[in-house]
């Protein structure tokens, strides 16, 4: 009688441990995302300076006291919620600086998204004023399609879009309203 119980109790715990592991799942990517919220990012830094190169010089630098990393979306991007200051160099290193309240950096098309007060300086001492700046970083461009005052030797214009590269040598101001230029002779 003591060998037949012994023999029920083992069939017994082989047929739920059986149940136990043909119940469960290999569900990975469900476990992983167990306690990441949809709209959380994947990870948070802070005081941020990142360095982009391209063949071993330094094209630009993005510093921010925080950045939000969301590269767990479809659409991965970074976020920049505390001010951010960019620093574009061309070939001779001279630095063009972009100051902006926010900004969101796009990984899969190569955009940053600059946004509130923006200001710009190039080297040259041109400055431009901006809700909103876009730069492209494959192609070194920047535009707009909001207002922008433009300042240069002593010009001040204003336009609805702007559209140039980063030295300054092929750029428009569209949509012109206002502006003052000066003229010596």
């Amino acid at each position: 009688m003591q060998l037949f119980k012994k023999h029920i109790n083992k069939t017994i715990t082989s047929i739920l441990v059986l149940v136990m592991v043909f119940s469960c799942e290999n569900n990975l990517k469900a476990v992983k995302e167990m306690g990441i919220s949809e709209n959380a990012p994947i990870g948070v830094a802070e005081n941020m300076d990142l360095k982009y190169t391209d063949s071993g010089r330094v094209t630009a630098t993005l510093k921010s006291p925080k950045m939000l990393d969301y590269s767990n979306r479809d659409f991965p991007f970074s976020e920049f919620p505390e001010r951010v200051q960019m620093n574009l160099f061309d070939e001779n290193n001279k630095k063009s600086t972009i100051l902006a309240d926010y900004a969101i950096v796009y990984d899969k098309t190569g955009l940053i998204d600059m946004q509130g007060n923006v200001i710009l300086a190039s080297p040259q001492q041109d400055t431009l004023y901006a809700q909103q700046l876009y730069y492209d970083q494959n192609r070194e461009w920047l535009f707009t399609n909001k207002p922008v005052t433009f300042k240069s030797n002593g010009n001040v214009l204003k336009g609805n879009m702007f559209d140039s590269n980063v030295k300054f040598t092929e750029g428009q101001l569209a949509e012109s309203k206002e502006g003052v230029i000066l003229v010596t002779e």
